[in-house]
């Protein structure tokens, strides 16, 4: 199959715009990191006018696509786990070409993992759970119990991905093999809420109460990138906080994160007072001594 993409990958390795090309093969007979595809290739780019340029391939009975990626759009992927796949692709691929040692540069990136990387993955991840455990709370207390596992279930998958990124690894398409050896007790949460022949209501009890303590437990750890950002400044709106460049990262989840932190006592309130005698402003600030060292 090698032999047939060969003319494909080597027109794009010829462009002085492309860094890399790695070619991914189907492991098993359906592969979820093919896409149900027999072989993918990713070419990476430097740049190019579409963040992601897809073509598909067919000859005999066998399929093919080809995924052309800006760098930046690649960055993205990587710091927010939005594409699971990508990560395989990179370890797992061969490498067909590799312009100035990009994508080795780039494995052993990956391997090696930063603490600072690792802290702004782990800070947007501890925010999806809050904001899945929280929603799902409030089902839970209003009898809406399916609502309720299906929040508790993603609340989970956050929880699993968090306990990749504490133990230096990157969270992989299979993350709940990886789980089952690293973290098994939220391995054994996970099965208890599938396979337990407990009434929903008792599995969501137990799930919840659970969920609560790990989240104790690692709040710390969760929120150490947000605070470190807010302490460059003395107070912060909440534009402000959504405009800075890293905690636009959060997105959708900053203002339940930020919630959360307010009412665990690591971000204060601040009022500023408007025209109005009866309405503030309502500013966020960390005191010095809530951003733990790095």
């Amino acid at each position: 199959m090698e032999q047939i993409l060969r003319p494909i990958y080597q027109e794009r390795a010829s462009q002085p715009n492309t860094l890399g090309v790695i070619l991914v093969e189907k492991r098993e007979k359906v592969s979820q990191i093919t896409d149900t595809f027999d072989s993918v290739l990713l070419i990476l780019a430097k740049d190019a006018n579409q963040s992601v340029f897809t073509k598909h391939y067919t000859f005999d009975d066998k399929k093919a696509a080809m995924h052309t990626v800006t760098e930046k759009q690649l960055r993205k992927w990587l710091l927010l786990g939005t594409n699971r796949k990508v990560v395989d692709w990179i370890f797992y691929g061969r490498i067909m070409f590799d312009r100035n040692d990009f994508v080795h540069d780039l494995k052993t990136e990956l391997k090696d993992f930063p603490f600072y990387g690792r802290k702004v993955k782990m800070g947007i991840e501890f925010a999806k759970l809050i904001r899945r455990y929280l929603e799902g709370k409030v089902f839970f207390e209003q009898k809406n119990y399916m609502d309720a596992y299906n929040h508790i279930v993603e609340s989970l998958h956050h929880l699993a991905r968090l306990a990749v990124f504490e133990n230096g690894m990157h969270p992989e398409v299979t993350v709940w093999s990886q789980v089952k050896v690293m973290e098994p007790s939220i391995y054994k949460l996970y099965e208890e809420l599938l396979s337990s022949d407990e009434s929903i209501y008792k599995r969501l009890e137990l799930l919840f109460l659970a969920s609560e303590f790990m989240i104790h437990s690692r709040t710390k750890d969760g929120s150490r990138h947000i605070l470190e950002v807010m302490r460059q400044k003395e107070h912060w709106n909440i534009q402000e906080l959504h405009e800075q460049e890293e905690l636009r990262n959060y997105s959708v989840d900053l203002e339940v994160f930020i919630e959360f932190l307010v009412e665990r006592g690591h971000i204060h309130i601040e009022r500023v007072q408007t025209k109005s005698d009866k309405i503030f402003h309502r500013y966020y600030k960390v005191e010095q001594d809530e951003v733990t060292d790095s």
